[in-house]
């Protein structure tokens, strides 16, 4: 064989092993499903557990319970930090942002009027854990 030969194959050689490395690498990247499930199922927020008062413990409405001579119990857990969304305010959230979205998609919502109830959403978004927590505070 001549030299140039020798350097040809020494030079395909050379580059099916590359591809051949960076394909096992890209290969190796990849997610089945099942892991994908697998991590979808370890980020889901863990489920409450709701545990039955003691003895001598009388659970009250708002899950605190309180012993018969009045002083407040902390065997029962408590349910809920404060009253928590409900099913009818969520769908009519959840109502409201379609019809806003679908307004913008028809385009009978201009992009700045559009622009501003979502910065309103955001506000209310970012300032409602705070006026909460000074709420509970009082």
């Amino acid at each position: 064989m001549t030299k140039n030969g020798i350097r040809t194959i020494a030079n395909v050689t050379r580059i099916a092993l590359i591809s051949a490395a960076a394909a096992t690498m890209l290969a190796g990247c990849m997610e089945t499903p099942a892991e994908k499930a697998a991590f979808a199922a370890r980020q889901a927020a863990p489920t409450p557990v709701v545990m039955n008062a003691t003895k001598g413990e009388a659970p009250t409405q708002s899950g605190l319970s309180h012993y018969k001579d009045g002083y407040p119990g902390f065997g029962a857990p408590l349910t809920a930090a404060n009253v928590q969304m409900g099913d009818e305010e969520a769908g009519g959230l959840q109502k409201k942002l379609t019809a806003l979205a679908a307004q913008r998609k028809a385009g009978t919502i201009s992009e700045a009027e559009y622009q501003r109830r979502v910065a309103e959403f955001r506000k209310l978004a970012a300032e409602h854990g705070a006026e909460t927590l000074s709420e509970i505070a009082n």
